[in-house]
């Protein structure tokens, strides 16, 4: 899915995550995360290993923002 509101959408998700994770909803703002990084927004034709590291880099911290919040909640489901 590639329209001219992949970035718009992305940065808004990334925004609201931000917002609840300001306001220690970590729930909310995972999932606000995790959809984001449905939106992709660079260009989806090109393969993941064409793209310039930087482009990996965004993708990668955000994936790793959301794994982390899902450890902070299993985490705090058990103590």
């Amino acid at each position: 899915m590639k329209t001219q509101f992949n970035k718009y959408i992305y940065i808004a998700l990334n925004i609201l995550g931000i917002i609840y994770l300001k306001e220690k909803s970590i729930g909310q703002a995972l999932i606000y995360l995790g959809i984001a990084l449905a939106f992709d927004p660079f260009d989806t034709n090109q393969k993941f290993d064409d793209r310039p590291t930087w482009q990996k880099m965004v993708l990668i911290v955000n994936l790793a923002i959301v794994f982390g919040l899902i450890f902070i909640e299993i985490f705090n489901l058990f103590f």
